[in-house]
């Protein structure tokens, strides 16, 4: 069986309130009684343990990337919109101007992630006492406390940006109101404070896992998220680029200096390939893939490489893009498919998400029990390859046919591709298949047991096109709602298994990947790309040898096309045999990772990044097909889709981050408020 079948045991600790009077967050005293009695925690190894493992329940579901999210998230972003305003969607509420200081919804979690912070200091003053602890066990404990610590550390950075850091102290109940009164760390020292908690949960938590810790951190982890950090660092809205300029007034009292830094310095290019070739060099991390099997080849009539691309890459993967099922390779991993421990591009996961399984619901149509009003622009479709490489060409047709719809079915890599679908949504890459529903696309539905009859059992081929259709007709019985449809005519299916049903079905389990090798990959290719003209050596800690390691990086071509490539080759495209001008490398790379991570919850951190996170006030950004069509014919018209959510949207430079809670601003003088908005 492939199937995710996992029972995971955790131990829940209390519901916490995210309101508070004081600083009490940081007081760990009130704690014990979550867990334990004070005096007890210490007493034994086994204790100890325990409570250490009882902190991650306080971190959100990771794949609440949608609704209830904890991060502005995708509908923040870019890549995805929805019609629905309610307190369940804060990240539409973001960009329609709902979020303040005094309202930040479900993107509350700064007090839990400073209990966390709270309860590590205290493992930290304390695990020396634990008497049936030897001293390599004691070193792995510490690892795991300052990965935790890091990890939400992390969370404050990307929703806050200049963290409030109270390094190793320890605040009981008599603290003072001025004991918790200080600055906040620039963006940098911010980074570096991360990076060095990571550091030392590399050095001391296990390169692997066993099979029941699946889900738990390990070195690889500690080091993969160094690599996230350090590119975050180096990139133009951190350093130096013009989307920083905005933060130019914002400056430390202190000591005057800037919060976000307004010069380039490319050693932080470097120390994020660093990063990123430790992760690739400890050779247990790869690219997921799926043999073509001969049943696959018999049962395919993909489009074929074009004869260039045939002689130029013969090779089997990762040399090529031939041997492997191209699209099962991509797809599943998301959908529930694979067994989660057997998938070597999860460097961490959250092996089963509810969030994940849940907002499923809503890319289905409401007349097989749906909420489908996910969104996914035109622009964005527009950006997946054609199944030979070639940049998406909507006068391209169907190869062989002469028609405005396909005549007979398509079978990509076992996804079958029904006929009389629209020429536009032919001969597309496998990534296209695997993240966009559109209007003909195949719903298999296996595990519904309603009748296929009734339209709403298995193998229903759902359309948008007439009020009469699947996918935009009300569920029989009951008030039509319009938030419940999508507006552009695309809803994302990532995560969707082909035995996925809401109407007399189930669903199965889906994990949520924290981190990929793609990701590390495209990365380092970044990286390496934007080091032109440099010769940069980096010291570091090295995680195969466990010493420092010293090496350089410049913008080493052959590097870059190797990492590119593999991300390429894995979903049946050509390579790059020339890397091109910097650049127009970066357009690749940009456009690689907006196809690879759609839905991930990445594109608005990269957006932000690479300062064009504000970009998406054109209107032509938010087209979609034309949902109030009457006729076939009609559909097909691009046009804006015309939502009180778009028509609201007002994206500002201020929104690279979220405000800081009000409350707490009252508290602590010393702490401003983030550039741009209201206390």
């Amino acid at each position: 069986m492939k199937k995710i079948k996992y029972i995971v045991i955790v131990v829940l600790s209390a519901v916490m309130s995210l309101s508070f009077q004081s600083c009490n967050f940081l007081n760990v005293d009130h704690y014990f009684l979550d867990t334990m009695n004070e005096d007890s925690i210490f007493a034994s190894k086994l204790n100890a343990e325990k409570y250490l493992f009882n902190v991650p329940t306080m971190f959100p579901d990771q794949g609440a990337i949608w609704g209830g999210s904890f991060t502005p998230g995708q509908l923040a972003s870019d890549e995805m919109t929805a019609n629905w305003r309610t307190d369940e969607f804060p990240g539409i509420k973001f960009t329609i101007g709902q979020i303040n200081s005094r309202n930040l919804a479900t993107f509350n979690i700064w007090g839990n992630m400073y209990k966390i912070i709270a309860r590590c200091n205290y493992m930290i003053a304390n695990i020396e006492s634990v008497p049936d602890m030897n001293l390599l066990e004691r070193q792995e404990y510490l690892g795991y406390v300052h990965f935790i610590r890091g990890w939400a550390y992390y969370h404050l950075l990307q929703n806050w940006g200049p963290l409030y850091i109270v390094y190793d102290e320890i605040f009981t109940s008599t603290a003072t109101l001025e004991d918790f009164n200080r600055e906040r760390a620039t963006y940098h020292e911010s980074v570096d404070y991360i990076v060095s908690e990571f550091e030392k949960a590399a050095k001391a938590i296990p390169r692997d896992v066993k099979t029941n810790e699946i889900g738990r951190p390990t070195k690889g982890a500690a080091i993969a998220l160094i690599a996230r950090l350090r590119l975050q660092q180096a990139s133009p809205t951190f350093n130096g680029g013009e989307a920083g300029k905005y933060f130019e007034p914002w400056k430390r009292k202190s000591d005057g200096k800037h919060y976000v830094s307004q010069t380039r310095n490319d050693s932080l290019y470097a120390l994020a390939a660093f990063a990123a070739k430790q992760v690739i060099d400890m050779g247990i991390y790869e690219l997921n893939t799926v043999e073509l099997t001969n049943e696959d080849i018999a049962n395919t009539a993909m489009l074929k490489l074009d004869s260039a691309v045939a002689v130029d890459w013969p090779g089997t993967f990762p040399n090529g893009p031939h041997g492997i099922n191209a699209y099962k390779s991509y797809k599943e991993m998301f959908d529930g498919e694979l067994v989660v421990r057997n998938i070597k591009e999860f460097i961490w996961v959250q092996p089963e998400s509810g969030n994940v399984v849940d907002y499923t619901r809503h890319s289905f149509p409401v007349n097989i029990e749906g909420w489908g009003g996910m969104s996914i622009p035109q622009r964005v479709v527009d950006q997946f390859y054609m199944a030979n490489g070639d940049a998406y060409d909507a006068n391209q047709g169907v190869s062989g046919e002469n028609t405005e719809f396909s005549q007979r079915p398509y079978n990509y890599w076992g996804y079958t591709l029904p006929r009389d679908v629209h020429k536009i949504y032919v001969g597309r890459e496998p990534r296209f298949y695997a993240n966009i529903g559109f209007s003909g696309r195949l719903w298999t539905n296996y595990s519904s047991t309603a009748e296929a009859s009734s339209q709403k059992g298995s193998n229903l081929q759902v359309r948008y096109e007439t009020p009469n259709d699947i996918g935009r007709k009300p569920k029989e019985g009951s008030p039509t709602n319009q938030d419940d449809f999508t507006s552009t005519g695309y809803v994302p299916v990532k995560y969707i298994n082909q035995s996925d049903a809401w109407n007399q079905g189930q669903r199965e389990a889906k994990p949520f990947p924290i981190i990929r090798y793609a990701e590390i990959l495209l990365g380092y290719a970044e990286a390496l790309n934007e080091l032109e003209g440099k010769s940069i050596t980096i010291t570091g800690f090295d995680a195969i040898t466990g010493l420092e390691k010293t090496a350089t990086f410049t913008r080493d071509v052959a590097e870059i096309a190797k990492a590119f490539n593999q991300i390429r080759f894995r979903v049946g495209l050509p390579g790059l045999k020339t890397v091109p001008a910097r650049d127009e490398m970066f357009k690749l790379l940009q456009k690689e990772c907006q196809i690879e991570f759609l839905n991930e919850n990445r594109r608005y951190f990269d957006t932000r990044r690479w300062g064009i996170y504000a970009n998406d006030q054109v209107r032509s950004n938010w087209q979609g097909m034309n949902m109030l069509s009457t006729k076939k014919g009609e559909f097909y018209t691009i046009q804006f889709a015309n939502t009180q959510n778009l028509r609201d949207r007002n994206i500002e430079p201020k929104m690279l981050w979220l405000p800081l809670p009000h409350d707490e601003l009252l508290k602590m003088g010393k702490v401003v408020q983030n550039y741009g908005w209201d206390r």
